[in-house]
C-alpha cells in the first residue's frame, strides 16, 4: 500500500494543530503547520504517484467496510488513477502557493489561527472528496467543502453583508446537494453498489434500451449537485457574494477546489453520461447558457473580485459545455488551465486591493502599472491567457471545448466564440481600468511583498506554458476518451481572432476613446441597469422564494402553529393549574375552627349521601 490516506490527513492534522492551540502560538508557529501540512500533502501526491506511474489501471486501497446493509457494504476507500492525479496536483499544488500568499495577506488580520484552521480543513475535504472510490465518500467530502465555504466566506462574521453571504453559499448547496442525495438512492435501486468501479462495469454492459430512464434520471439528479457546486443557472447566485471572503479564500474556491467539484463529478461518472444523451444535452445547454449570462454581467461591474468572480461562473460553464458535447477530458483541461489563470487573477486582484488599502472600486485605482510592476505584469500574463492568446495555457483548453462544440452542433461553437470575445473584453477592461490612466484613488499604492509576489510569479509561468506543457486530453485518454471534433486551424483562428477583438475592443473604450462607455451606458440605460443589476436574479429569488418562505414561517409556522396552538395548549394548561391552584389555596387558611367546620360539613354530606342511597335502594 502506498498511504493515499496521508494525502489528506497532512491538512486535517494542520487544521486540529491550528484550531485547538493556535491561539497560543506566534504567526511563524501557525504559518509553518498550515503552509507545511499542504507542502506535505503535495509531496506525497508525488511521491504515491511516482511509485504508481504510469497508472493505466485504478489503484485502490481498502482501509475498513464502513456501512454494511444487507447486499450492500460500503468502503471506506481511497483510489487513484490518471483523472484523480490531475486534479490532485492541482488541489495540492495551487492550494500550497495559495497558503504561502495567504500568510503575507492575512498578516495583519484578526483571527489569524482560525482563517489558516479553516483553510487546512477546507483543503482536506477537497482531497477526500478527490481520492473517493466510491459516491458516499465523495459526498462526505462535497458536503465538507460546503462547510468550509460557509466559515470562509462569512470569515468576517461582524459584516453582516459577509455573515449572509456565507449562509446564502450554505444554502444554495444544500438544494443541490439535496438531488445528489437521491442520485445516490437510486444508484443503489439500479446497481446495487455505489462504488465506482463496479457501477461503471455494471453501466457499460447495460444496453441503452435496458434501463434507460433511470441513467437518465441518475444523471440528471447528479447535475443538479453539479450545478449547486459548481455555480451554474439557476443555482450560481452564490457564487459571486462569495467575495465577502478574504481574497486567498476567493482564489481557493474559484481556481483550486470548490467550483470545479461539480465539473470533477460529472467527468468521474462519464460512463453515466455517456449512456444518458438527454442528460448530456442539459448539461451542454446550462453550460452555454450560464457562459453567456455571466459574461455579458461581467462587462458592466465596477468591483475588480466582481468581474472575476462572474468570469469564474462563465468559465465554469465552457467546462460544462465541453462535458455536455462528450469532451470530458477537455472540460478537465479547461479544469486545470482555469486554476492556473484564475488563481492568478484572483491573487493579483488581491495584490491590488492589498496595494489600494483594501479599495476593491476600479473606479477608484488607476495609473497603478507604475506603482506596482510586478502585479501588473503577472495579471496582464494571466488575462492573456484567460483571453484564449496563443500560445498561453487558456488558448489550448478553450480550443478544444469549442472544437468538440462545433463537432455537436455548429451554433453552440458561435456562442462560444462570442463569449470568448466579451470575456476578453471584460477582463481587459479591468486591466485597462485598473493600471492605466492617472490614479483616481486616495490611498499611496505600494507593491507587495515577496511573500505575495513569489506564488504570482509561479502563477505566471504556469499560466504561459500550461497548456502545451500540459497535454490532459492525451494523458486522460485511458480514462477519458476525448469525443467530438478534430483540432481546426480555421475554427481556431477564429476563437482567436475573437478573443483579440474583445482586447482591442476594452482598449478602445477605455485608453484611446474613454467617452465611448458612458455614451453607450446613456443611449442603452435599460440594458446597462440590467446587466448592471445582474438581470435582477436576486430580487426575483427574494420576491418568489426567500420572503414567502421567511413570512410563511413566521405567520404560519410561528404565528399560528407556535403560539397559537402548541403555546396556547401549554399556556393553557399551566393557567388552567394556576386557577385550580388559587381556589384550592383558599381553603387553606391556617384557622382550626374553619378546618373543624368544613370537616363537619364533609361528614354531613357523606352521611346524607348515604341516607339517599339507602332509602333509594
Amino acid at each position: 500500500m502506498h498511504s493515499l490516506w496521508l494525502i489528506p490527513i497532512f491538512p486535517l492534522v494542520g487544521f486540529l494543530i491550528n484550531g485547538m492551540l493556535g491561539r497560543r502560538f506566534s504567526k511563524t508557529v501557525i504559518n509553518t503547520v498550515a503552509v507545511g501540512s499542504v507542502v506535505l500533502s503535495f509531496l506525497w501526491v508525488l511521491k504515491a504517484l511516482s511509485a504508481l506511474a504510469p497508472l493505466n489501471e485504478t489503484y485502490v486501497e481498502h482501509y475498513f467496510t464502513w456501512i454494511s446493509s444487507g447486499t450492500l457494504d460500503i468502503g471506506f476507500d481511497f483510489a487513484i488513477d490518471r483523472l484523480t492525479m490531475v486534479m490532485l496536483l492541482v488541489v495540492t499544488g495551487i492550494g500550497s502557493l495559495i497558503h504561502v500568499y495567504a500568510t503575507g495577506y492575512m498578516a495583519h488580520e484578526g483571527g489569524y489561527y482560525r482563517f489558516f484552521a479553516y483553510l487546512n480543513l477546507f483543503m482536506f475535504f477537497m482531497l477526500t472528496l478527490v481520492l473517493a472510490a466510491n459516491y458516499v465518500l465523495l459526498f462526505v467530502g462535497w458536503e465538507g467543502v460546503g462547510l468550509c465555504s460557509y466559515l470562509l466566506i462569512g470569515f468576517y462574521f461582524l459584516k453582516k453583508s459577509a455573515s449572509d453571504a456565507g449562509k446564502k453559499a450554505f444554502i444554495v448547496n444544500r438544494i443541490g446537494d439535496f438531488g445528489f442525495s437521491l442520485a445516490m438512492f437510486l444508484i443503489v435501486i439500479s446497481f446495487g453498489t455505489l462504488d465506482f468501479q463496479k457501477v461503471f462495469a455494471k453501466a457499460s454492459t447495460i444496453s441503452p434500451e435496458v434501463q434507460y430512464g433511470s441513467i437518465t434520471t441518475i444523471c440528471l439528479l447528479l447535475l443538479v449537485g453539479a450545478i449547486g457546486k459548481s455555480a451554474q443557472i439557476p443555482l450560481y447566485v452564490w457564487l459571486p457574494d462569495a467575495m465577502e471572503g478574504p481574497t486567498p479564500v476567493s482564489a481557493l474556491i474559484h481556481a483550486a477546489t470548490m467550483v470545479t467539484a461539480g465539473v470533477y463529478m460529472i467527468a468521474r461518472s462519464a460512463t453515466l453520461f455517456e449512456r444518458a444523451p438527454i442528460a448530456m444535452d442539459v448539461v451542454a445547454y446550462i453550460g452555454l447558457a450560464t457562459a453567456v449570462m455571466a459574461a455579458t454581467i461581467g462587462l458592466v461591474q465596477n468591483d475588480i473580485k466582481k468581474v472575476y468572480a462572474y468570469s469564474t461562473v462563465s468559465q465554469l460553464g465552457y467546462m460544462f459545455l465541453g462535458c455536455g458535447v462528450g469532451a470530458f477530458s477537455a472540460g478537465i483541461w479547461h479544469v486545470v488551465t482555469h486554476a492556473f489563470f484564475k488563481a492568478l487573477l484572483f491573487l493579483g486582484a488581491g495584490s491590488v486591493i492589498h496595494a489600494c488599502a483594501g479599495e476593491q472600486d476600479m473606479q477608484k485605482m488607476g495609473g497603478l502599472m507604475k506603482k506596482i510592476p510586478i502585479t501588473f505584469a503577472v495579471l496582464f500574463i494571466a488575462a492573456m491567457a484567460i483571453a484564449g492568446v496563443p500560445p498561453l495555457s487558456g488558448h489550448y483548453s478553450k480550443d478544444a471545448i469549442l472544437m468538440a462544440a462545433h463537432a455537436r452542433a455548429p451554433w453552440m461553437y458561435w456562442v462560444g466564440v462570442v463569449t470568448a470575445g466579451m470575456t476578453a473584453f471584460y477582463v481587459f477592461r479591468s486591466i485597462f481600468l485598473t493600471f492605466f490612466g492617472e490614479y483616481r484613488g486616495k490611498a499611496h499604492p505600494h507593491e507587495s511583498p515577496a511573500v505575495m509576489w513569489v506564488p504570482l510569479a509561479v502563477l505566471a509561468v504556469l499560466s504561459l506554458i500550461g497548456g502545451y506543457a500540459f497535454n490532459i486530453p492525451e494523458f486522460l485518454s485511458p480514462v477519458l476518451p476525448m469525443h467530438g471534433g478534430v483540432h481546426d486551424e480555421s475554427l481556431a483562428t477564429i476563437a482567436t481572432a475573437a478573443g483579440l477583438a474583445g482586447i482591442l475592443l476594452a482598449a478602445i473604450c477605455y485608453l484611446f476613446v474613454p467617452s465611448i462607455p458612458g455614451a453607450l451606458a446613456s443611449a442603452f440605460a435599460p440594458i446597462y441597469q440590467t446587466l448592471y443589476d445582474k438581470y435582477y436574479v436576486d430580487e426575483l429569488y427574494n420576491v418568489s422564494i426567500v420572503k414567502p418562505i421567511a413570512n410563511g414561517s413566521r405567520e404560519i409556522l410561528w404565528k399560528g402553529a407556535d403560539v397559537g396552538v402548541f403555546d396556547a395548549l401549554v399556556n393553557g394548561a399551566g393557567t388552567t393549574s394556576m386557577a385550580l391552584g388559587g381556589l384550592l389555596r383558599k381553603m387553606q387558611s391556617g384557622n382550626l375552627r374553619t378546618y373543624a367546620s368544613w370537616v363537619l360539613i364533609g361528614i354531613l354530606l357523606v352521611m346524607g349521601g348515604f341516607a339517599v342511597y339507602g332509602g333509594a335502594k
